[in-house]
């Protein structure tokens, strides 16, 4: 008895196995249809940096407005405390002054009095 096979059987074997690497060659193709290429990949990573590096201007932009934001509120605070305080002396010798004239006009008054 021989062992070789006949060439029925040979080529049942040879269709199967076209038939595997068929089936692994579109295997294949629809992993590399999933691909990304190289030059979209590329353009892809640069259009993120781009816009990264324009996030991070924004994000520093945004900083320097709330630190000169904060830096305008503290002036504010301190010319409205001088306001305030420039005020509150005005309003003081705005009652002093006709106080004293009104107690010095009675002494005056009182003294003229006494003094005949």
């Amino acid at each position: 008895m021989t062992t070789e096979p006949s060439n029925g059987e040979l080529g049942r074997q040879i269709d199967a196995l076209q038939a595997m690497l068929s089936g692994r060659f579109a295997e294949l193709g629809a992993r590399l249809d999933k691909m990304v290429s190289l030059d979209v990949y590329t353009i892809q990573t640069t259009h993120v940096e781009q816009r990264l590096a324009q996030l991070q201007a924004d994000i520093q932009r945004c900083a320097a407005e709330v630190d000169q934001l904060e830096d305008d509120f503290e002036t504010y605070q301190r010319e409205e405390a001088r306001r305030r305080e420039a005020e509150r002396q005005a309003r003081l010798y705005q009652l002093i002054v006709p106080v004293a004239i009104c107690i010095i006009s009675s002494v005056i008054a009182v003294w003229a009095v006494v003094a005949k």
